[in-house]
């Protein structure tokens, strides 16, 4: 029996041109991954609008989340340093991690310890004694002792230590590495030269910045001189490659700012100097008021200063240009002050404020203990309180 012919079966030959498939292909694809596109971007502004709806309001409230107790509590100093906190006294230097436990331990014996530190080095100093531990986030780096009496001491962060050595007549100057070998000595003469008031190393190590004051009948003069210990500096007598005087003021806190900027403050004006190899004055600002306290990260340069004017005190922000960025009123004086950031954090005892880089007073009120470091914790509104017995996690609320 024959089969009957189905005449709606065909069979498909495929196209000879496929460049109107592939086409609608490629658009089909850029259409998906445009939706894709538009909706991350419409995710990502939402989170953006949610941290900064929360990051610049002003908060009532000081709430404890978590708290690491110690078993110390002894007369100690605190700094956040890396990832954890250094806790340092007369019998020894302690790293601790952000739960309060200890990670690692480097007994000593410093009568008036001093703390100074870099992104990747600290060291621990005897002031008025002889001895200088270099740490990492590690741990100990190496061991420094001098011949005469510690007075001022700077770190880089390759470990290099500069020191002014306490003489009666000719202090000196010292730069050593980290396991206690000389690199630099400089020989001062308090007659032609000056005393040093203030001193601080760059980053690399390469670049020394000391502030020298001179007095003569009743008028003074402050140089800022920049040593340069690398190239830059080998061809210059005593390796001076910038030398700067400033009459009728007191040149005492010297800071370097990221690889290319340094700043000198003095008692009524601070003066941006730009260079690497040999910094040189750039800008000078005059302070209309009494300088209480000077704090700087990278980016910016505040000032608590004494608001004559009205009673109270000021607090002043400038960013690394000199360009003012804010100024309001302080409730009170803080004995510690510090940029985390884009907040300013102001702290003395149980009084605690913190302060945005655009000027909005995130918080001003008082903590439950007596803080001694203060920094911000991972999230929103979320602060680490170090006090004397523990270490306390707190978050902001309304």
């Amino acid at each position: 029996m024959a089969q009957k012919k189905k005449n709606y079966l065909k069979i498909l030959t495929p196209p000879d041109d496929l460049s109107d498939i592939m086409k609608k292909v490629r658009r089909f694809r850029l259409m998906k991954a445009r939706r894709i596109l538009v909706t991350a971007v419409l995710l990502l502004m939402a989170v953006c609008g949610t941290y900064l709806l929360l990051d610049n309001q002003s908060y009532g409230r000081a709430r404890t989340a978590a708290q690491y107790p110690s078993d110390t509590s002894d007369a100690s100093g605190y700094e956040q340093f890396a990832d954890g906190i250094i806790r340092y006294n007369r019998d020894g230097v302690t790293y601790l991690d952000r739960n309060n436990e200890e990670q690692w331990m480097q007994p000593t014996q410093l009568q008036n310890p001093v703390f100074v530190k870099k992104e990747r080095a600290f060291a621990v100093a005897d002031n008025g004694g002889n001895s200088i531990l270099v740490f990492s986030e590690e741990g100990l780096r190496g061991e420094i002792e001098t011949t005469l009496p510690i007075e001022k001491i700077a770190i880089s962060d390759q470990g290099i230590v500069s020191v002014v050595l306490r003489d009666e007549n000719t202090p000196k100057i010292i730069a050593y590495d980290a396991m206690g070998n000389i690199l630099a000595e400089l020989q001062i003469s308090p007659g032609t030269t000056g005393y040093p008031t203030a001193m601080e190393l760059s980053d690399d190590g390469n670049t020394l910045a000391v502030s020298y004051l001179t007095v003569s009948g009743t008028g003074m003069t402050s140089r800022v001189v920049y040593y340069n210990f690398g190239e830059a500096g080998q061809s210059q007598p005593d390796n001076i490659v910038s030398s700067t005087e400033y009459s009728n003021t007191i040149m005492a806190d010297l800071f370097f700012m990221g690889g290319n900027r340094c700043v000198a403050v003095g008692d009524n004006s601070f003066v941006i100097y730009r260079g690497a190899d040999a910094p040189e004055p750039e800008k000078e600002i005059a302070l209309d008021q009494e300088i209480q306290s000077v704090f700087h990260s990278d980016e910016y340069i505040g000032f608590v200063l004494l608001n004559e004017q009205k009673s109270g005190y000021e607090l002043r922000l400038y960013n690394r240009l000199g360009e003012q960025m804010i100024s309001r009123e302080l409730p009170g004086k803080y004995a510690d002050a510090k940029i985390d950031g884009d907040e300013i954090i102001l702290f003395e005892g149980d009084r605690f404020c913190i302060v945005t880089v655009t000027g909005i007073m995130k918080y001003q009120g008082e903590l439950s203990v007596e803080a001694l470091e203060v920094f911000r914790a991972f999230g929103v509104n979320r602060y680490y309180v170090m006090s004397v017995d523990e270490l306390r996690v707190i978050y902001l609320t309304k």
